[in-house]
């Protein structure tokens, strides 16, 4: 740790002073906004020591290693603020227990996109404008009925998001006159932007509720008019009748079936929730795939991608798992010891960002009451309130600061609205949308430009070696040193067996 040895009649100058003892060089690196450029590391340069190999690289500059992102910032970005110390959450500056209590959805997507909370006026033609792209492609009916009949709905999302892209060709870069504009911000740029904010975000739920019926065999609903962007998703998801078919507005009556208002604002509130969350593994994914300027639909697609992953969009699921397994209130104190003998997995508790309470937790337990109220308490409720109380009492997870986060309560509300466990990454990615979206149009608009990402990595493989002829190689074995043993369907070793007996007569 550094002394600190700076008083109060010392004058401030915002740099950190670095001494290289390979050469005793001194270096000042400039510091802003807290943050030190990790390109000035390039300029440290000393000539190969014995214990360096070439592939160091040390006359070329100082490289910075940061396995996993863990202190390094990659972009300036005006959206989304976390302190993680405090437990506080901003959407441009707008505290989130604000924005749940008082916002809606539509709203919020609109300030993480644009900056500001909307006008009456702007918001009467922002809503309206992505509820009418709602609609998909007669040709889309068909290309979800290809996936297999228990296809996971976030392969045929990920696919899904793709899939648009090959619709809206004026969308990809590559294929237009004016790419500098992409990379500066121009007309061509921006007027796209606009296309995709609206297509993305009023087709995320159309697609989510594609992948959601045809897994139950339904056909599909057309996204009703006059609803709000999460009573039209309950909608689209739901609607079994043509005696529920919604008419042309909700004053022309007819329509027997609506989503109950309890369910459409806790919806409302859990996608504002999860709108955005900063640099988490998805938004970086987004802006990674973004830098190399593919068209908007193929990087949201890679951000769903990501977000598939258990360790990013299925903590919920791992919570309502969990909870199952232990069962019964009285078998959380079994459970807890086990956790920590690191024989089991707390999940739904810490977080990679905060360090004392995650701010959302305590919005949506609150929505969590409003749902059971209408649907009755999740049997899971009484075993998540032991566990939740145990934890929060006991030392051992106070002293490692793992309080309760959104996905502790989130997959109970999920799981009590009716949805099965594998469709809750889906009802993250919907609103999800809106955050990459907010980034990749911050990146593209930046006034420097698009810059692809290209970061370093440190090689520590073998130096330079000579070519070894096939009959005189050495076998190398060992786990991920070769190809694992693969064990074959039964059609397969059907015909092996036939090919093995052909093999076996022709040496006799």
């Amino acid at each position: 740790m550094g002394q600190d040895t700076a008083s109060s009649k010392v004058r401030r100058d915002d740099s950190l002073t670095v001494l290289d003892n390979r050469t005793g060089k001194q270096y000042n690196v400039p510091i802003k906004h807290n943050t030190i450029p990790a390109p000035f590391f390039k300029t440290i340069r000393a000539p190969s020591g014995p214990n360096d190999r070439p592939e160091d690289e040390s006359e070329r500059g100082l490289r910075v290693s940061d396995r996993g992102f863990l202190n390094t910032a990659v972009i300036e970005s005006s959206i989304t603020y976390i302190d993680g110390d405090n437990g506080i959450l901003r959407y441009r500056g707008y505290p989130i227990e604000q924005l749940a209590a008082k916002s809606s959805f539509l709203e919020c997507a609109y300030l993480l996109i644009y900056g500001s909370l909307p006008t009456r006026a702007q918001l009467s033609y922002f809503e309206p404008e992505v509820l009418n792209h709602g609609v998909m492609h007669a040709d889309a009916a068909g290309f979800f009925r290809a996936f297999r009949y228990d296809a996971h709905p976030m392969a045929i999302l990920t696919s899904a998001f793709a899939y648009l892209g090959s619709y809206y060709r004026e969308a990809n870069p590559s294929l237009q006159e004016y790419l500098h504009e992409w990379c500066k911000g121009g007309p061509g740029c921006t007027s796209e932007h606009g296309q995709a904010d609206f297509r993305l975000i009023g087709k995320a739920t159309t697609l989510a509720a594609m992948a959601y019926r045809v897994r139950q065999g339904r056909e599909f609903v057309v996204p009703p008019t006059g609803m709000s962007y999460t009573e039209s998703f309950l909608f689209q998801l739901d609607h079994l009748s043509h005696s529920d078919a919604f008419p042309t507005t909700l004053t022309s009556g007819g329509a027997t079936y609506r989503p109950h208002p309890v369910l459409v604002r806790a919806l409302d509130i859990l996608f504002i929730l999860h709108a955005d969350h900063e640099m988490n593994a998805s938004s970086t994914t987004v802006l990674q795939t973004g830098s190399s300027l593919p068209d908007p639909y193929s990087a949201i697609a890679a951000g769903c991608a990501s977000l598939y992953g258990p360790l990013h969009g299925g903590a919920n699921e791992a919570v309502i798992r969990m909870l199952v397994s232990i069962g019964s209130p009285e078998n959380v104190p079994e459970f807890l010891a086990a956790v920590k003998r690191r024989e089991k997995v707390l999940s739904g508790f810490g977080h990679r960002v905060y360090k004392t309470s995650d701010p959302r937790s305590f919005i949506i337990r609150k929505v969590a009451d409003e749902v059971f109220a209408v649907t009755g308490a999740d049997p899971l409720l009484n075993t998540a309130m032991a566990l939740h109380d145990a934890a929060l009492k006991d030392a051992y997870f106070v002293s490692r600061k793992l309080a309760p986060n959104v996905d502790f309560w989130s997959g109970l509300i999920y799981r009590a609205m009716g949805f099965p466990m594998d469709f809750f990454p889906v009802l993250f990615v919907v609103p999800r949308v809106v955050g990459w979206l907010a980034h990749w149009r911050q990146m593209m608009l930046s006034p420097e430009g698009v810059k692809i990402w290209r970061p370093r990595q440190i090689y520590v493989g073998p130096s330079e070696r000579p070519y070894v002829p096939l009959e005189e190689r050495q076998g190398v074995e060992g786990i991920g040193k070769e190809p694992s043993v693969v064990v074959h369907s039964g059609i397969t070793k059907r015909r092996r067996l036939v090919e093995e007996g052909s093999v076996a007569k022709s040496k006799l």
